[in-house]
């Protein structure tokens, strides 16, 4: 099967609450340390509760997957939603951690975020993930988000805040 690659859609709106037809996957970045305190993660909490409680039960017991960096926890949230947590970030950005963003783990995370979108027929929503408190450079990431998903066809959009 001949594959169109896409681009990324970008568009002002609510990231955690993405306007599409069919399946969906909100991907987000969250980092090895356990914290879910600061950033999108905090709108996400407040829209679903499922995210943030399966983040915590994870990172305390290492089920279903490992929880390390370049792994990713799906979390369905609704019928046709899920939330794909993407460990990404080493730790929580301070004065000696300015930058936390692993763009390996990044690239990790999104590969398996792209094979669920294409087994499901799903599009990808995002903020514009690892660059926020992560620390890291919108060019970089968007260049991963285009070889991971946009590359084999993954519609994607990526939300910016009004």
């Amino acid at each position: 099967m001949m594959l169109t690659p896409t681009q990324i859609n970008y568009v002002v709106g609510d990231a955690t609450n993405p306007v599409a037809p069919g399946n969906r996957i909100i991907a987000h970045c969250c980092n090895d340390a356990g914290y879910w305190n600061a950033g999108f993660v905090l709108a996400l909490s407040a829209r679903f509760h499922q995210p943030e409680h399966a983040y915590r039960r994870w990172a305390q017991t290492d089920a279903p997957v490992p929880f390390a960096l370049g792994q990713v926890l799906f979390t369905k949230v609704k019928s046709g939603l899920c939330v794909a947590n993407i460990v990404a970030q080493h730790g929580i950005r301070s004065g000696s951690n300015y930058r936390p963003i692993r763009y390996d783990a990044l690239q990790r995370g999104l590969a398996q975020v792209c094979t669920l979108a294409l087994d499901h027929h799903a599009s990808v929503h995002m903020p514009r993930i690892g660059a926020g408190l992560a620390g890291g450079d919108w060019a970089i990431i968007a260049e991963i988000i285009n070889q991971e998903l946009c590359a084999y066809g993954v519609n994607v959009t990526v939300y910016d805040l009004p």
